[in-house]
């Protein structure tokens, strides 16, 4: 007889910090189990430099923190989820802390040493030199390797989610790369916490495990998605032919580094009077502006005001990450371009993770929340997913039902080994989704570039599901999948928004428009 029992209370695909910290949550009162496509530190979280924001010093406010994440937002953050993240912020640093995470303070003070970034009305950032994520993830995954009923399971990408005939999902079937094998992992509740998709573009600031696994999963089970039109380009991202998606922290301009062109020109102060310290969308719009105008390759961003031992000390993997490719900071500027970063859309979900289908949740940068709106404030990311992370903890302790039913209607796709399907077919359309989306889907867009980006994605779509339905699933394929169905999901998004709004910008349409006050929601039409 078949075992239908759930393998596991809670089913965690993803293991950044949002899903790492929900784990931890979890482990308090059930089995958990996380799977992660690579190894566990693979995620958006390992590869933050910036920090995290919250309100932790007494000449800041939650009243200042709250509006400054919806300036960013630009009118369509949920004041209501905004206030929540803002407000159980300092708990969750807190929580940290207890764990043994630390962050840099002062040596004589003992205070934090509160960084600056784009759109922040002061210091706010918590920060670990410039390795803020890596701490937080190695934290996290030492807390959970000492809970006996935590269990994470490396090189397991999942396929597609699970539904019974109750419409409730109840697990996904997940690839086991160790084994070549698809497997079922049965569960009560099943949580999203992939991370984004910044791979979906052709330069990108994401690790490769980055492919909009969860958004797409979530949609093609019937749930919604959210505001994908909102992608956020991070405006410095190291320039050099064999540096390979480095981030130059916001952290820099908060401290004062200055762009300037290939002539050693600052500009933005031109498009803002903020400068270096506008928001992610006006600094990147700015660049790309000023590469267009000279036809330059990219501009630079110059710290080598600040003493040698300060930069070293300050942004340590910054410096020396530099100095490998030749570029010492201290004495010259550092060649940047922007490139896809952050989704600010996701699966549409409440203020505690729960989507529009029951059994599935989703948090971190995968769900989209109302916190972010049409432009996230820097550092926000990693509060938001601390936060959610522990609100659906406690959500999940409610849902958890014992009337488990896993009656689903199972057709498992076959694995194909990769060597049997020509290489040069999956390069192919690997490489041209991101250029099209790169190239027509970008910064600035106008209908005509959305137009053929659509007919263009399509016709990818046409030839990967044949390739799913011929041959089978491999990891490639998998992948391959789900960013070309989030590239489609994304100019569908943006077609629908006729206006400018936060990192949005139409050259058809380059003003806001009140009608749009509202999410893009999309959602799969089943015949």
């Amino acid at each position: 007889m078949v075992d239908l029992s759930p393998d596991t209370s809670v089913l965690i695909i993803g293991s950044g910090a949002a899903g790492l910290s929900l784990a931890l949550k979890v482990s308090g009162y059930a089995d958990v189990t996380v799977i992660t496509k690579k190894r566990s530190i693979d995620s958006n979280t390992y590869y933050a430099q910036g920090g995290i924001a919250s309100v932790m010093d007494d000449n800041d406010s939650f009243d200042l923190h709250v509006a400054d994440t919806l300036n960013a937002g630009q009118g369509l953050c949920d004041r209501k989820a905004v206030e929540m993240m803002v407000r159980e912020g300092p708990e969750r640093i807190r929580e940290l802390i207890a764990l043994g995470i630390e962050f840099d303070r002062d040596a004589k003070k003992g205070s934090f040493e509160l960084g600056r970034e784009g759109g922040h009305s002061l210091s706010r950032i918590l920060h670990y030199g410039d390795m803020t994520g890596k701490v937080l993830e190695e934290g996290l995954i030492a807390a959970l390797k000492k809970k006996e009923n935590v269990r994470i399971l490396q090189n397991h990408l999942a396929v597609d989610l699970l539904k019974n005939s109750r419409g409730e999902v109840v697990g996904a079937t997940v690839l086991n790369k160790e084994s070549n094998r698809i497997e079922i992992l049965k569960a009560k509740a099943t949580v999203l916490a992939t991370g984004g998709a910044g791979k979906i573009y052709l330069y990108t600031s994401n690790p490769d495990v980055a492919t909009g696994d969860g958004i797409a999963m979530a949609y093609r089970a019937g749930a919604s998605v959210a505001n994908l039109e909102f992608v956020q380009f991070h405006p410095t991202c190291l320039y050099h032919p064999d540096a390979k998606s480095f981030l130059i922290s916001e952290s820099l301009r908060g401290e004062g580094a200055a762009l300037k062109n290939l002539r050693g020109e600052e500009f933005m102060k031109k498009y803002d009077e903020r400068g270096e310290l506008a928001p992610r969308d006006i600094v990147a719009r700015a660049i790309d502006r000023e590469m267009k105008k000279s036809g330059d390759k990219c501009v630079y961003l110059d710290i080598s005001h600040k003493p040698r031992a300060w930069l070293k000390k300050r942004f340590p993997s910054v410096f020396e990450t530099c100095l490998k490719f030749g570029i010492d900071i201290s004495t010259q500027p550092i060649p940047v371009v922007p490139a896809a970063h952050y989704m600010c859309g996701g699966v549409k979900t409440d203020l505690k993770g729960f989507t529009d289908l029951p059994g599935l949740f989703a948090i971190g940068e995968t769900a989209c929340s109302g916190i972010h709106g049409a432009n996230r404030l820097a550092s926000n990311s990693l509060l938001e997913a601390l936060v959610m992370g522990h609100r659906c903890s406690v959500l999940l302790k409610e849902k958890i039902q014992d009337d488990f039913l896993f009656d689903a209607d199972v057709d498992l796709p076959r694995v194909v080994d990769q060597k049997s399907i020509e290489s040069v077919i999956l390069d192919h359309d690997w490489d041209l989704t991101r250029r099209v989306m790169w190239d027509y889907v970008g910064i600035v867009r106008s209908e005509k570039r959305l137009k053929i980006a659509e007919k263009r994605i399509n016709q990818i779509m046409e030839t990967i599901e044949k390739l799913y339905y011929d041959y089978g699933v491999s990891a490639d394929i998998a992948e391959l999948r789900n960013i070309a169905l989030v590239s489609k999901l994304v100019v569908e998004s943006a077609l629908s928004r006729k206006e400018s709004r936060g990192l949005h910008y139409m050259l058809e349409y380059p003003d806001k428009n009140p009608a749009f006050e509202r999410d893009t929601i999309l959602k799969k039409k089943w015949k």
